[in-house]
C-alpha cells in the first residue's frame, strides 16, 4: 500500500518517510488511533516504503518487486499478528487469507468487522500464547532479502497477559533489523512496560476536508451531502461508509432522531417508549450509530444557534429540521445531552439491555430539551 492511498495525515506521511531516509527508525512503534482514523494502512504504507528499493521523494514506487510483494502482502520479510479465534485456531497464520482478503477489501476496518469475518458466532478473537512463539520463532530467523524484519501487530492490547510479557521480552532485546509496528485502538491497555518501550504514534482523526474529497471521488457524493458524512463521521472513515451503506440507513437515522425529539419535546410517554421498543430491536452496531448520528445532530444545532448556517454541514433535510430544532440546544442542556449519549454508546458496546437504556435516554432527552 503507497502512502498516497491512505486517506490525509499528510504532516504525519512527511514524518514517516523522513524516518527512514535519515535512517533513525525506532525498533518499536505504536501507532495508536481508531480503527476509522487509519493506523493500519500507514504501517502497511511505511513498510512498503521500507521495502521500496526505487523510493521516491514522497512514496514508494509501488513497481518494483518488493512493492508488489508488500502490495499483495506476501514479503517473506513482512509478518502479521492479529486477533483470532482460539477455538478455530491458535495463531495468525492460519487466517492469512482472510487477513489478506479483509485488506483487500478495506484496509480500514475494525476488530467486529475482522470477527464478522473469521467466525459467524462472533466469539472474542485475542492474540494468545501460542502466537508469541510463533513471533519468536520468525524473528530470530534471518531475513529473506538481507534487510529489515517487520512484524505488524494489529490490536495488540487484545493479548493474554502470556503473550504480552513474552513480546516485552522480545522488545528489550530485539534482533537486528527488526522493527515493530503496534497498531492500537487503545493503547492504555496494553501493559506499561510495552508502552515505554515503543515511540508513540498518536494517529489523528482524518481531516474532515480530506474524507469529503475522498468521498466524493470514490463513492459518488456531491460536495454538499460529502461534507454533511465527513462532520457526522467525526474524521472516521468506518463511521463514514457505515452512513453511506445504504440510503434507507440514512433516511432511518434521521427519521428516528427526529421522531425521538418531537416525542421527547411533546412529552408523549406512550409515544416515548414504542420509539425505545424500535430501537432495541435494530442491532446493537446500528444503535452505536444513532448514537454517533445524534450527537453529530446535536453539534449542528449548536453551530447553527452561534454561527447561523455558515459552518454548518448537513443535508437539505436536516438542514430544515434544525432551522425549528437548533434553538432547543443550548448551554443549557448540551453538556448534559453529550454526556449522557456517551455513556449510553459505551454501555452499548458493553451489552446493556436495549430497551432500558433507550428508555432511559427518551426520558432524559424530555428533561434536557425542556431545561434550554
Amino acid at each position: 500500500m503507497q502512502f498516497q492511498q491512505v486517506i490525509g495525515h499528510s504532516t504525519l506521511k512527511r514524518e514517516l518517510i523522513r524516518e527512514i531516509e535519515t535512517g533513525k527508525i525506532a525498533h518499536a512503534q505504536l501507532l495508536q488511533g481508531a480503527a476509522g482514523n487509519g493506523g493500519l494502512p500507514l504501517a502497511l504504507a511505511f513498510s512498503q516504503y521500507l521495502f521500496c528499493t526505487n523510493r521516491l521523494a514522497e512514496d514508494s514506487c509501488g513497481q518494483c518487486a518488493s512493492c508488489q510483494k508488500v502490495q499483495q502482502l506476501q514479503h517473506p520479510d513482512l509478518h502479521f499478528v492479529f486477533p483470532v479465534v482460539l477455538s478455530i485456531g491458535k495463531t495468525s497464520d492460519l487466517f492469512l487469507a482472510d487477513w489478506r482478503a479483509q485488506i483487500q477489501h478495506n484496509p480500514y476496518f475494525d476488530l467486529f468487522q475482522w470477527t464478522e469475518r473469521i467466525d459467524n458466532k462472533l466469539r472474542k478473537p485475542v492474540i494468545g500464547t501460542d502466537e508469541s512463539k510463533e513471533i519468536i520463532k520468525k524473528l530470530n530467523l534471518k531475513g529473506y532479502e538481507g534487510g529489515y524484519k517487520v512484524m505488524i501487530i494489529w490490536q495488540p492490547e487484545e493479548m493474554n497477559a502470556d503473550c504480552a510479557n513474552k513480546l516485552l521480552k522480545i522488545l528489550e532485546e530485539p534482533p537486528a533489523k527488526t522493527l515493530f509496528l503496534l497498531v492500537s485502538d487503545d493503547a492504555n491497555k496494553l501493559m506499561i512496560t510495552i508502552q515505554s518501550r515503543t515511540q508513540l504514534i498518536r494517529i489523528p482523526k482524518i481531516n474532515t476536508d480530506d474524507l469529503s474529497t475522498y468521498l466524493q471521488q470514490t463513492k459518488n457524493q456531491t460536495r454538499t451531502n460529502a461534507d454533511a458524512v465527513a462532520a457526522f463521521a467525526d474524521g472516521s472513515l468506518l463511521a463514514a461508509l457505515a452512513y453511506l451503506d445504504t440510503t434507507e440507513n440514512q433516511e432511518q437515522q434521521r427519521d428516528q432522531f427526529i421522531q425521538l425529539m418531537r416525542v421527547c419535546y411533546k412529552k408523549e410517554v406512550l409515544s416515548m417508549m414504542n420509539w425505545a421498543d424500535d430501537l432495541a430491536a435494530i442491532g446493537k452496531e446500528r444503535q452505536k450509530l444513532f448514537i454517533q448520528y445524534t450527537l453529530h445532530m446535536l453539534r449542528q444545532s449548536i453551530l447553527t444557534n452561534y454561527m447561523g448556517d455558515t459552518l454548518t454541514k448537513v443535508s437539505a433535510e436536516e438542514a430544515a429540521f434544525l432551522e425549528k430544532f437548533a434553538p432547543f440546544i443550548s448551554g443549557n442542556n448540551i453538556r448534559e445531552f453529550i454526556s449522557t449519549l456517551d455513556s449510553a454508546y459505551y454501555q452499548i458496546d458493553r451489552n446493556a439491555n436495549a430497551r432500558i437504556l433507550f428508555t432511559q435516554l427518551c426520558f432524559q432527552t424530555m428533561r434536557y430539551i425542556h431545561q434550554a
